[in-house]
């Protein structure tokens, strides 16, 4: 990653939020906060306000926009005057915040046999009602040695297409190494 980029952060929800911050908080992403627009995490769901908000400052280097979402079908189009200036890299969480949780309590196994949606699993098998919950996630992931082994069996063990990206494409290398 060019460090002269800047970097936009976007979160869909509390459980991707959580742990967005977890990881920056412990230096585990390919940026840091300082490489950051308005030097936090943005929530924003359209990439009109997005464009609203955020885009309308002057930028000397292209805007790199990561978006943490569940959704492969959400649309972002950015308009034509953003278009060039900006590059859009979609981070698909689905199924992986439940799964972080599943691999976290070696259950993986378990719920193959389920036959049960992750979701589905997480709440009913392993008793976590609030998996989607920044402060569900934020309280179970705070140890980030656990949250990283997560999403590194997660990376292992999943089908993610090569034209997809996960949070595994995130952590910087330190990460991967240490954790």
């Amino acid at each position: 990653m060019d460090k002269s980029n800047t970097i936009a952060c976007i979160c869909e929800g509390g459980a991707e939020n959580a742990i967005m911050d977890i990881l920056l908080e412990n230096n585990a992403l390919i940026f840091e906060k300082r490489d950051l627009l308005d030097d936090k995490i943005i929530k924003a769901r359209s990439a009109k306000e997005f464009e609203q908000v955020y885009l309308r400052k002057s930028f000397s280097s292209k805007i790199i926009i990561y978006r943490i979402l569940d959704s492969k079908r959400e649309n972002f189009k950015l308009g034509k005057l953003f278009k060039d200036k900006c590059e859009v890299i979609n981070i698909i969480t689905a199924p992986e915040i439940e799964m972080l949780l599943i691999h976290s309590e070696d259950k993986y196994e378990d719920y193959k046999k389920s036959g049960k949606k992750p979701s589905d699993y997480c709440k009913e098998d392993l008793k976590y009602k609030d998996v989607k919950s920044y402060n569900f996630v934020k309280s179970y992931f705070k140890d980030i040695n656990k949250l990283i082994c997560a999403i590194k069996i997660y990376k292992k063990k999943s089908k993610i297409k090569k034209s997809e990206n996960c949070l595994f494409d995130l952590l910087n290398d330190n990460a991967v190494k240490k954790y």
